[in-house]
C-alpha cells in the first residue's frame, strides 16, 4: 500500500505487501523485501553523509522482508559503487534511528529510538541497541547482544554480551539467551568462555585462542564467542574493572 504524500522514486524496488505511508521517501537507490513498512519521514536509501561522496555514484541500500521502519528513521546507501547497505529481515528501527552508510545489520536487530550507527558498522542477529546509543565506525558488534541506553560504543563487542556506558561490558545477556531457547548446556559453556576471556590476565587475543584451542567448548555458540576476538582492528570492550567481569559473571551463574 502506498500512502498519499509519500514519494517513490523511479528505479526504486518494493517487495510484495510493502507499505509506505505519508511523506516518507523510498529513492531509487532502495531494494525493499517483501512486507516492508516505512512510516512517515522516514527516508531509505539517502546519500551517504560522507564529504567525499559523489552523488552520481551508483549504490544501494537494501532492506530485507519484514522489516519495520519508524518514523523518521534514516537509511543511507553505500559509498561504493554497486555496493550496499544492508538491513536484514524482520528488524524493527525505532523512530530517529540511523543507519549509516555501508552498515551491515543482521536478521532481528532492533535500533531504539534515536541509536545511531555511524558508517562501516556490522551488527550480529538478534542484538538490541538502546536508545541514544552512538556506535563508532567500523565498530563490529556480535549476535545476540544488548546495549544500554546512551552507551558509546568505539570498540568490538563480543557476541551475547551486555554492555553499557562507554565500552563497558556487564556480563551476559541471559535474557536473550533464554528467550531463543538456548539449552543449559549451551549457556554453561558460554558463561564459560566469558570466564577465559574477562577473568583472567593476559592478550585478549590469545586467551580466547587458548580457550578456542583447548577444545573445550562443544557448541557453536561458545565457539562463535571465542573466534570473534581473532579479527577486527578497533580492539575490545572489556570490564571497566576486574571487580566488574567477576560481578557479570557471578550475574550470569543466577
Amino acid at each position: 500500500m502506498i500512502h498519499p504524500t509519500a514519494i517513490i522514486e523511479p528505479g526504486a524496488q518494493l517487495g510484495a505487501d510493502c507499505e509506505i505511508m505519508a511523506h516518507a521517501v523510498v529513492t531509487r537507490h532502495a531494494i525493499l523485501g517483501d512486507r516492508v513498512a516505512v512510516y512517515p519521514g522516514a527516508v531509505v536509501g539517502g546519500d551517504p553523509q560522507f564529504l567525499k561522496f559523489d552523488r552520481r555514484t551508483p549504490s544501494f541500500a537494501r532492506v530485507g522482508e519484514g522489516t519495520v521502519i519508524r518514523e523518521n528513521a534514516t537509511i543511507n546507501r553505500s559509498i561504493h559503487e554497486g555496493q550496499s547497505t544492508v538491513v536484514g529481515a524482520r528488524c524493527f528501527l525505532m523512530a530517529g534511528s540511523h543507519a549509516g552508510h555501508d552498515c551491515v545489520l543482521s536478521d532481528d536487530v532492533v535500533l531504539a529510538n534515536n541509536a545511531m550507527l555511524a558508517g562501516h558498522v556490522g551488527v550480529g542477529a538478534f542484538t538490541f541497541v538502546g536508545g541514544g546509543a552512538g556506535i563508532h565506525q567500523f565498530v563490529r558488534i556480535g549476535e545476540g547482544v544488548m546495549i544500554g541506553g546512551l552507551s558509546r560504543i568505539t570498540r568490538d563487542l563480543a557476541p551475547f554480551t551486555i554492555v553499557a556506558e562507554r565500552d563497558e561490558v556487564s556480563g551476559l545477556n541471559l535474557v536473550g539467551l533464554k528467550r531463543r531457547g538456548f539449552p543449559r548446556e549451551t549457556v554453561r559453556e558460554l558463561k564459560e568462555a566469558y570466564r577465559s576471556v574477562y577473568l583472567k590476565n593476559g592478550d585478549i587475543r590469545r586467551l580466547s585462542a587458548d580457550a578456542l584451542a583447548s577444545g573445550a567448548f562443544a557448541s557453536a555458540e561458545a565457539a562463535r564467542f571465542l573466534a570473534f576476538f581473532a579479527e577486527g582492528k578497533r580492539g575490545f570492550a572489556r570490564p571497566a574493572r576486574r571487580g566488574a567481569a567477576e560481578e557479570g559473571e557471578a550475574r550470569s551463574e543466577t
